[in-house]
């Protein structure tokens, strides 16, 4: 496989990181010192290093610290469980008490018009408990938040939203899409604008959407959904308002993208050059949410540099909601060989194509004609790029491209056959969600078919990967909820008979899973095993979470397009 290639020592042997820093607060900083002493404290099987940096204080910050430094240490750092617990209670609200929960503004218990097409009652009326878990992710920021900023971790955000669940106990973008497009079939108009209110908000402040709304995850943003956001609100409300106040936040998150550190250029065999995109976090350090654990990782490497350079691809990755996926990895054996940052993904560059064509169906509708086709020309100058870089004829699929090392963004270089990463993700049939690939029939057959045999259908939907490595999310045999649905929409938008029959098929599958395990725990999850039917996800650095904003709008939007017959079985087959 091309990605063999390349040794997985040779991107830190020679590395200086010089890239930008966003600085984090003084209360983030002090809170890893105590989650460093919970991981030294407690047994690791009872550890969720989230869970101290998100705590909020009682009492202002130096008096905590001062307070933590008089705990009776032993030589290793570590304090007895009861002295530490001890002061957690005393100096610290607990992890989400900073979040309130408040009633969704428009949640009816059977919206009118809500599913027509589900005629089975048994699935009916799991759908409408699906649709019920909205008002538990229902939660406005506290206004202690707001009115003592200095106090907590999270961040002041101006209208009530939905978050994810369990230990994600904040808004985050690119699950928000899946939240809108469920809300959505849930006719939950209102609350869907209202997280974009939230997003733009977080983008007016910072210069980009964050990663999530916590101090800890300013240096970073991820898969740039919102402009897709917006259009699915347009498409179900027509709300101009809304296009009109969301377009020059776009521009802005369109111009953070193409920033030097986001961007480099590729010189294709017929002497074009491409200007593509890459996860590039701003951050070289341990990751706050995950301080302990990422020193540790770290500490093979010998000197600061080679430390630096890989925590900046530990935020990188998570920058990439793929966080984490031997995609990424030089030596897929190696967690230490992440190489986010060498990386230009497909789906990124998807999400950047689909941007640009929202941005120019936006301007048209505000009468700004030149925007308008200035970022039609962009997506059809993109397009061409995914042709010359990212296509792999002999394989059916777009594939991510590597990077030389050490070279300069201003500098172009040379695309090379070899540098086309020929493993098998699900990412490399992203490109099929947007439109300008889905309405191209013979491309569409083409990629359908190289899907069927790619090995990543199973029995309960799509795999990440075709390797089970025990990374967190995105390797097998775990499935995810964006994954089915990008993959899924983009077939079923198509003209193709066959590649609409593989959309409902996977839906299909993917619905059962949902099901099934939601009658065995009842929850809904995070994550599922691809490979049997009803079971949910395993593997990284937390237990499987549960709530689960994304896969509750996956649901919905699946049952709301397919739709369920009556004397069809719901159980797995």
């Amino acid at each position: 496989m091309a990605a063999a290639n390349h040794s997985p020592s040779s991107p830190y042997s020679c590395a200086k990181d010089s890239g930008p820093v966003i600085p984090t607060t003084s209360l983030v900083t002090f809170l890893e010192r105590v989650q460093e002493t919970a991981f030294q404290t407690y047994e690791r099987s009872k550890f969720d290093h989230k869970d101290f940096i998100d705590l909020s204080l009682k009492f202002d910050l130096s008096t905590t610290v001062k307070a933590f430094d008089e705990i009776s240490k032993t030589e290793n750092g570590s304090v007895s469980t009861k002295d530490f617990e001890e002061f957690i209670g005393k100096w610290f609200k607990s992890a989400g008490e900073d979040l309130v929960y408040v009633e969704p503004m428009d949640f009816e218990t059977e919206p009118y018009g809500f599913l027509p097409k589900v005629e089975n009652p048994e699935v009916r009326a799991w759908a409408l408990e699906v649709h019920g878990l909205w008002k538990k992710l229902s939660r406005e920021v506290s206004s202690s938040v707001h009115d003592h900023p200095e106090l907590h971790t999270l961040l002041p955000l101006p209208v009530p939203g939905m978050i994810p669940g369990s230990r994600f106990r904040e808004v985050y973008y690119w699950d928000s899409y899946w939240v809108i497009r469920g809300l959505l079939a849930s006719k939950m108009h209102e609350t869907a604008k209202a997280i974009v209110t939230n997003l733009i908000s977080l983008l007016d402040t910072y210069g980009y959407v964050l990663n999530g709304a916590r101090a800890y995850y300013t240096n970073r943003s991820q898969p740039p959904l919102l402009s897709a956001m917006v259009y699915e609100i347009y498409n179900r409300t027509g709300d101009v308002d809304l296009v009109k106040k969301a377009l020059p936040a776009l521009l802005k998150e369109y111009q953070f993208w193409n920033s030097e550190i986001h961007t480099m250029i590729i010189h294709d065999a017929e002497n074009c050059n491409h200007s593509l995109n890459r996860y590039y976090a701003m951050w070289n350090k341990p990751r706050p949410e995950a301080s302990a654990i990422d020193k540790r990782f770290a500490s093979k490497f010998l000197n600061v540099n080679e430390k630096q350079k890989f925590y900046r691809e530990l935020a990188s990755t998570a920058e990439s909601g793929w966080d984490f996926s031997t995609r990424w990895m030089r030596n897929p054996s190696e967690f230490t060989s992440l190489s986010t940052t060498t990386i230009l993904p497909v789906d990124l560059n998807a999400f950047m194509l689909r941007m640009e064509l929202d941005i120019a169906f936006f301007a048209k509708i505000v009468g700004d004609d030149a925007i308008a086709e200035d970022f039609l020309t962009a997506s059809h100058t993109r397009k061409k790029a995914f042709n010359s870089v990212f296509w792999n004829e002999n394989m059916g699929q777009w594939v991510d491209y590597w990077l030389n090392y050490g070279a300069e963004p201003k500098e172009p270089q040379t695309w090379e056959a070899q540098n086309q990463n020929q493993n098998v993700f699900a990412s490399n049939f992203v490109p099929l969600w947007i439109d300008l690939f889905n309405s191209d029939t013979p491309l569409v057959e083409k990629v359908t078919r190289s899907l069927q045999s790619s090995g990543l259908l199973c029995a309960a939907g799509i795999a990440t990967s075709l390797t089970n490595s025990g990374h967190q999310c995105r390797d097998f045999p775990n499935g995810w909820a964006p994954i089915q649905h990008m993959i899924v929409e983009g077939l079923w938008r198509s003209a193709s008979t066959e590649a609409r029959k593989v959309a409902r098929d996977i839906a299909e599958r993917w619905i059962r899973a949902n099901y099934v395990a939601y009658k065995k725990t009842g929850t809904m999850h995070e994550k599922y095993n691809v490979e049997k039917c009803g079971e949910y996800g395993a593997g990284g650095i937390y237990r499987p979470q549960t709530g689960f904003g994304w896969s509750n709008g996956v649901v919905l939007t699946f049952l709301e397009e397919f739709g369920w017959p009556k004397d069809q079985n719901i159980d797995c087959n």
